[in-house]
């Protein structure tokens, strides 16, 4: 292949790479503003007051729409179908989230997320033991999708200490419908149980994209200017010699 049609490839392989690498770099900014749009969303919600227990979602595609708002529920706690989720960690500690559903009707429960105990760290197994109410109780939360699932080797167990809670697979258990959604309660008007409620915050993780695009963006530089030395300033400066003599 001639010189001339080297250059030709390699122009052209550069331009390409450019134009890849500046595209994922604005596509990473397009997906940092989509997650300053949600955060701003979600921070909106949070500032409305408690949504009325007769607007609750009913299905996952409202539940969306309401995650992060406030809501005062009453009800009467289902204390027996209490779970353990294990592996769960606050603060850098391991222990449990403690999930038990509240019947808000008859036959209609949502899962409250009600706090986060330690494990016994002489033996994993041991329960803490977490005061429920027998009466009707109110429960201030925070909507939010159902407990998030961890890695599991085998299929969910059924007892009180669980890896997972997969919410149609727990209905069925217990016999009554849940809601596709969860609250995390807040320890705002929270009774005195030992649980810590310290929940994490939504991560949009807007700063990983706004990163993501600078990389981007940093290798269409480099690529540019590497073209431009070698194929453009490096032999016009080997030629330069040749041309003053």
């Amino acid at each position: 292949m001639s010189p001339r049609g080297r250059r030709w490839i390699v122009l052209i392989a550069t331009l390409i790479a450019v134009a890849v690498t500046a595209r994922l770099g604005v596509w990473q900014l397009a997906r940092a503003a989509q997650k300053e749009a949600l955060q701003a969303s979600l921070d909106t919600r949070g500032a409305q007051p408690p949504l009325p227990m007769a607007e609750l979602a009913r299905s996952a595609d409202e539940a969306r729409q309401q995650h992060h708002r406030l809501t005062l529920l009453r009800g009467r706690w289902l204390a027996d179908r209490t779970v353990f989720l294990e592996n769960r960690q606050m603060d850098g500690r391991p222990g449990f989230f403690v999930v038990t559903p509240l019947e808000i009707a008859p036959g209609d429960a949502v899962l409250v997320q009600r706090g986060w105990a330690p494990r016994d760290p002489q033996d994993r197994s041991r329960l803490p033991v977490v005061p429920t109410a027998a009466e009707p109780v109110e429960v201030l939360g925070r909507i939010a999708p159902p407990p998030a699932a961890l890695y599991a080797l085998g299929p969910d167990s059924t007892g009180p200490l669980r890896q997972n809670l997969e919410v149609s697979a727990f209905e069925r258990e217990i016999g009554t419908s849940l809601r596709p959604w969860s609250v995390y309660q807040q320890a705002q008007d929270a009774p005195d149980d030992g649980l810590q409620r310290r929940w994490p915050a939504p991560a949009v993780d807007v700063h990983k994209h706004h990163g993501y695009a600078f990389q981007w963006f940093s290798l269409a530089t480099l690529l540019t200017l590497l073209y431009v030395w070698f194929q453009l300033i490096h032999p016009w400066r080997q030629r330069r010699p040749t041309l003053g003599r």
